[in-house]
C-alpha cells in the first residue's frame, strides 16, 4: 500500500507537459528542427521562415535541461514565442553527429562544442541574420545563454534577441533591458 501511494503522489508532482525524451536521452520539443547541422543551410532555412537561427546544446541526463523542457518551455507563453520566432537546432554535447560551422569546417557534436568552447548545458547560442563566409558561430553569436533561467528571463533574452535590440544604440544591454522588464512587470520576480 506504501507503494502504490508513493507511484500516485510521484505522478501527481510530474508535470503533464512533462518533455518527452528522444533515444540520444535529449529533451525533444516540437519546436526543434531536424536538420543535416549544416549551419550555413540551417541558417538560411531560418531566413525563408523570417526566423532566428537558435543552436541549442543539450547532454544526457542535465538536470538544467530537464529544468528548462519540463518547468519553462512547455508554459504557452514561451512554446508559442520559440515556435513563432525561431528555428531551433538541437546539438548533443557529447554527440556524433557531423555539424559544419559557418566557415566550412566539418566536426562531430562533441568536437565543434570542443572548438566553439561549450562547457555548459544548456547552452543556447543566437545567430545572426547574416554570418560572414569565414566565421565561427561563436564569433557571429549576438548572444550566449548558458545555464537554467526562469521563464521570464528565458523570455526577455528570446526577445531581446529578435528584436534586434543588441543592435541598438544606446546603453540598454541584455541586463538593463531585464531589469527594466522585471520593473514593468512589476512584480519584482524574474517571471
Amino acid at each position: 500500500m506504501r507503494l502504490l501511494a508513493f507511484i500516485s503522489a510521484m505522478l501527481i508532482a510530474l508535470p503533464l507537459w512533462a518533455a518527452e525524451l528522444g533515444d540520444d536521452g535529449l529533451h525533444k520539443a516540437p519546436w526543434m528542427r531536424d536538420t543535416f547541422k549544416d549551419l550555413r543551410d540551417d541558417l538560411d532555412e531560418a531566413n525563408g521562415e523570417g526566423k532566428r537561427l537558435l543552436l541549442m546544446f543539450e547532454q544526457r541526463g542535465c538536470v538544467y535541461c530537464s529544468k528548462m523542457h519540463e518547468e519553462v518551455y512547455p508554459q504557452p507563453v514561451v512554446a508559442d514565442y520559440i515556435t513563432d520566432n525561431y528555428f531551433v537546432v538541437q546539438l548533443n554535447l557529447h554527440g556524433d553527429i557531423e555539424v559544419t560551422d559557418f566557415d566550412g569546417e566539418t566536426l562531430r557534436e562533441k568536437d565543434m562544442a570542443r572548438k566553439w568552447g561549450i562547457l555548459f548545458t544548456p547552452t543556447l547560442m543566437f545567430l545572426p541574420e547574416e554570418v560572414p563566409e569565414d566565421a565561427k558561430a561563436p564569433r557571429a553569436a549576438v548572444a550566449v545563454m548558458p545555464g537554467a533561467f526562469s521563464r521570464g528571463t528565458t523570455l526577455d533574452m528570446f526577445t531581446w534577441v529578435n528584436e534586434k535590440r543588441y543592435a541598438l544604440d544606446g546603453d540598454e544591454d541584455f541586463q538593463r533591458y531585464h531589469a527594466r522588464m522585471i520593473k514593468e512587470r512589476d512584480d519584482g520576480t524574474t517571471d
